[in-house]
């Protein structure tokens, strides 16, 4: 698929069309606290970092969103084991105060569902990583998301990342993509994402009764969720996998 990759700084008209454009994220994720007070604010502050592409037709078929931060400093140096939530914060609180970033986080890599098997992935971190590199970056890192671990739920994620294929590969398709990139796997960021809420929500969010103390495997969720139907909330804590690339 030819597309055409533009950043919002570059074309600031295109925002609406970006956050109209379809995805098959699980509801339960877009629901994440500190994605839903720092996500939509990316393009407004950081508009340079998040890059869109379109079809011949001019449609948008992908995006693509990243943020600066500092991670040489004191307090940090190793990437956290908060993952895809503590990057957020770091980067906003960097803004704020005026910090320099020496690093670039992926926040996140979204296909359209009709555009989805013809390698626009790639092609989007590919953008990423060269934007990265023209502003002066030497990495950029990514919490990863494996994107056939929900089919595991109960395998532990560092058990399932380091799975390799006969080439040498990881078996785990999202991670290849990054790994042909020439990212190397740096540690498990085992609690990248918190989406803790009432049980009415997540019944409305899954289909699910959430009636038992158990955990509960959830369509889309790479853990299961821990359900707590005594004190009325179930918690998802989803691990991540910190790739480094090397510009």
């Amino acid at each position: 698929m030819d597309v055409k990759v533009s950043s919002i700084a570059e074309q600031p008209d295109r925002l609406p069309a970006v956050f109209e454009m379809a995805d098959t994220w699980p509801e339960f994720v877009t629901n994440d606290p500190v994605g839903t007070a720092h996500y939509g604010r990316i393009p407004g502050e950081l508009p340079e970092y998040v890059l869109f592409a379109e079809d011949e037709r001019g449609e948008i078929v992908a995006h693509a969103f990243s943020v600066p931060f500092a991670l040489d400093i004191d307090g940090r140096r190793t990437l956290p084991a908060r993952g895809w939530d503590q990057i957020l914060l770091w980067a906003f609180a960097d803004l704020r105060r005026g910090t320099r970033p020496d690093t670039v986080s992926a926040i996140s890599v979204t296909i359209a569902p009709h555009a989805q098997g013809h390698g626009l992935s790639a092609v989007m971190l590919s953008a990423m990583r060269a934007r990265a590199h023209a502003r002066g970056f030497r990495e950029v890192v990514a919490p990863v998301r494996p994107s056939a671990k929900h089919r595991e739920p109960h395998t532990p994620i560092a058990e399932y990342a380091h799975r390799v294929r006969p080439d040498g590969l990881p078996e785990d398709p999202w991670l290849r993509v990054h790994a042909r990139a020439g990212a190397r796997i740096d540690s498990i960021a085992p609690a990248s994402m918190t989406v803790g809420a009432s049980l009415a929500e997540w019944r409305r969010w899954t289909g699910l009764p959430f009636d038992t103390a158990e955990d509960v495997e959830v369509p889309g969720a790479l853990v299961p969720v821990r359900c707590e139907p005594e004190r009325g909330y179930a918690v998802y804590v989803e691990p991540n996998v910190w790739m480094r690339h090397a510009l």
